[in-house]
């Protein structure tokens, strides 16, 4: 297994930043989707997000295709870029921080 599940780990990103969302883009079984995370917390921006919070946003089959990091508050009509594009590998560099 690659990870302390993904989402776990970007969960505990932002729930140290809090001035911080990350808008991860992810591929799950070949359907792109948008999940926002902010404060511990994740949210599929184009699915329904289930209300038990022990069902993952961001499965383990998840590929991740890049990750943007926006200021808080998040305004999805005018995001405040603090980083675009950024990859998993990239990603995964600020997480050990």
């Amino acid at each position: 297994m690659i990870n302390n599940s993904i989402g776990k780990r970007l969960e505990q990103y932002t729930a140290k930043r809090p001035q911080e969302v990350l808008i991860v883009k992810v591929e799950i079984l070949g359907e792109e989707d948008q999940i926002a995370i902010f404060k511990g917390f994740s949210s599929s921006l184009m699915h329904p997000t289930a209300f038990d919070p022990d069902v993952p946003v961001l499965s383990d089959e998840a590929k991740i295709i890049s990750v943007d990091r926006v200021a808080s508050p998040y305004n999805p009509e005018a995001p405040r870029y603090l980083q675009q594009g950024l990859s998993w590998d990239a990603m995964q560099a600020l997480l050990l921080d």
